[in-house]
């Protein structure tokens, strides 16, 4: 099946013929690109049911202690980009001590 590829405002657009619909119009779906090929899943929305059975499912002395406390290893931001550096840089990325 063809069809063809236009522009929509500044994004390029498909139309799905109706044969190959998963979703409904104005669904949101997640795009991927794997190699030269572009996936198309329906987003599933989680629903909370069930949540609060699953928090009492824990003992009473769950994380009565706290967390526990785990070194941070420094990372290799080499080769990440422009992006890596400005996050590396951010004073959100710096240990508490550093000024």
């Amino acid at each position: 099946m063809l069809t063809r590829v236009f522009k929509s405002g500044n994004s390029l657009a498909v139309r799905i013929p109706k044969e190959l619909a998963i979703v409904e119009a104005s669904q949101d779906i997640e795009i991927e690109r794997v190699g030269d090929t572009l996936v198309l899943r329906p987003v599933v929305k989680r629903k909370l049911t069930g949540l609060a059975e699953a928090f009492a499912a824990f003992p009473p002395g769950f994380m009565a202690d706290g967390r526990e406390f785990h070194e941070q290893k420094e990372r290799n931001w080499h080769g990440l980009g422009e992006t890596a550096q400005l996050h590396q840089d951010s004073p959100a990325c710096k240990p508490a001590g550093d000024k």
